[in-house]
């Protein structure tokens, strides 16, 4: 998505790369983590095991209100350009139900009601929406710091 909308928008200059990476304070927790994947992906390839991980929970058995009350999430992001280096940092509440609904809410409301560029196609969030859903999501308690 980053690529593709830097490729699309001008604002993002000829000179811009992405990469990303996932960071942890351990090493042993890096290689339980990709362990602990590997096992899961390969899990769900066989066809009893997958029936049986399917099971362990049932549909609408989610964390509730009290838990996700105290969910949340930070992302950063170390961006690099001009001899100058920026850190952001996007935050908010729970993110597996509270915050995704809040995301997606908003950006039905910014795409229905806000005046945005004119775009066809399949476009990113970032071309069709940008800074119109930016400020929705700010005054619905997401926070974005520079």
């Amino acid at each position: 998505m980053v690529e593709r909308s830097a490729r699309a928008l001008e604002r993002y200059g000829p000179d811009f790369r992405y990469r990303h990476f996932a960071s942890v304070r351990h090493l042993p927790m890096a290689i339980g983590g990709v362990a602990a994947f590997g096992a899961l992906a390969g899990a769900a390839q066989v066809p009893a095991l997958r029936d049986w991980l399917t099971s362990r929970y049932e549909a609408g058995s989610g964390p509730g209100e009290e838990r996700r009350r105290r969910s949340w999430f930070t992302v950063r992001f170390v961006g690099e350009g001009g001899g100058r280096r920026v850190f952001t940092e996007v935050s908010g509440g729970d993110p597996g139900y509270d915050e995704t609904a809040n995301m997606l809410a908003h950006a039905a409301l910014c795409l229905a009601m806000d005046d945005l560029p004119p775009t066809s196609g399949q476009v990113t969030t970032a071309e069709a929406m940008g800074d119109a859903l930016l400020d929705r999501l700010r005054s619905a308690g997401i926070r974005f710091r520079v």
